[in-house]
């Protein structure tokens, strides 16, 4: 096994690096979900014979993401959605019945809870990384906008888009998001939740399994709730992520890293990995699977926001596109361009990227 880095855009650059030299030191690549189409394109994975790999068994948003051209490049492995991590003890206090369904509802709810207790409201990710770039798709598609269109073409000078954008940068404006995280990645927000710093906090999963541990690390055990995350007039849509399993191009043992890859996604392994993690698989079954749903009682919920999730912009160019979305999205928070500022140069940005 070959470690790579934490971060995302540092997983990428290294295999990116080692495809460009056709290096043979990778046979299975594990691949973010958006990854696809540039890996495919490149030609730095080989597609995949769906006779040998069963396909009918994955979650469909998830078995989509390996797809580019109507080919299969690269089996579903870890799937997953952004969920809204919530104190239930203080929502109680507060007289909350439930977590909020929309952006208004959150907001009321913090000042509610403001009232009795000094808490950050709400944060996500948006340091100018990977995050950022699945927080503002997330806020976009949740105000019923989109980045990129049908057509494969930017979509951003639209009020929904606008009003996605506005959610995040206004949140930092009037304080309903700590100024603290501007420069949240994943990590340092889970903490700050799992220390009592948040009332509500966006993050994958995993969170669920870190912050009811019992060993002291936690001070919200017993004390959380999950939930699909809001959205401008109802629920809101997540961001698909997840992790991919491809067989690199330049591997001198193709057919046996096609073994590994159909026994990494097949249901023993699958289920004995999800009892030993809080990370949701691409099985379907999986979900209603007694054993795994005792272990991780959030799967239900996962599940739900998975199948109404959707996926960053899949275009070949993927990683210029990113980098021009946490530029203009990480001004735009930061206060140093307003909302239609950023998005119109993100417009023009993205333009020639996606040709």
């Amino acid at each position: 096994m070959v470690e790579l880095p934490e971060v995302a855009d540092a997983q990428r650059q290294q295999l990116v690096q080692n495809a460009q030299i056709k290096s043979d030191a990778f046979d299975v690549v594990t691949l973010d979900a958006v990854w696809t189409a540039e890996f495919a394109a490149n030609r730095w994975v080989e597609p995949i014979d769906t006779k040998t790999l069963p396909t009918g068994a994955f979650l469909a948003p998830s078995l989509r993401t390996g797809e580019y051209r109507g080919r299969l490049y690269a089996a579903p492995w870890l799937t997953g959605a952004g969920l809204l991590y919530y104190r239930t003890d203080l929502l109680k206090k507060a007289g909350i019945s439930r977590p909020p369904v929309t952006w208004a509802e959150l907001t009321a709810d913090c000042a509610k809870v403001r009232k009795i207790k000094d808490i950050g409201c709400y944060a996500g990710q948006y340091d100018k990384y990977e995050g950022l770039t699945v927080n503002f798709t997330e806020a976009v598609a949740s105000a019923g906008g989109q980045v990129i269109d049908a057509s494969g073409r930017p979509a951003l000078g639209t009020p929904e888009a606008l009003k996605g954008l506005e959610f995040l940068a206004n949140g930092f404006k009037d304080g309903m998001i700590p100024r603290a995280a501007i420069g949240y990645q994943e990590e340092n927000g889970r903490r700050d939740f799992e220390a009592g710093k948040l009332l509500f906090h966006r993050n994958w999963g995993y969170v669920y399994s870190t912050a009811g541990k019992k060993n002291g690390t936690s001070k919200v055990v017993g004390r959380f709730g999950v939930a699909p995350l809001p959205g401008l007039n109802g629920p809101g849509t997540s961001t698909l992520g997840g992790n991919n399993l491809a067989v690199s191009a330049f591997s001198k043992h193709q057919r046996t890293a096609l073994d590994f890859l159909a026994y990494a996604t097949g249901k023993e392994a699958e289920k004995n990995f999800g009892l030993t993690s809080a990370y949701p698989m691409s099985l379907t079954a999986l979900y209603s699977d007694p054993d795994l749903v005792k272990a991780q009682p959030y799967l239900p919920t996962m599940l739900k926001s998975i199948q109404g999730a959707r996926p960053r912009p899949q275009v070949v160019r993927y990683g210029d596109v990113t980098a021009a979305i946490q530029k203009e999205a990480y001004a735009a928070l930061h206060g140093d361009a307003s909302p239609q500022q950023a998005l119109t140069r993100l417009q023009a940005e993205l333009g020639p990227l996606t040709r």
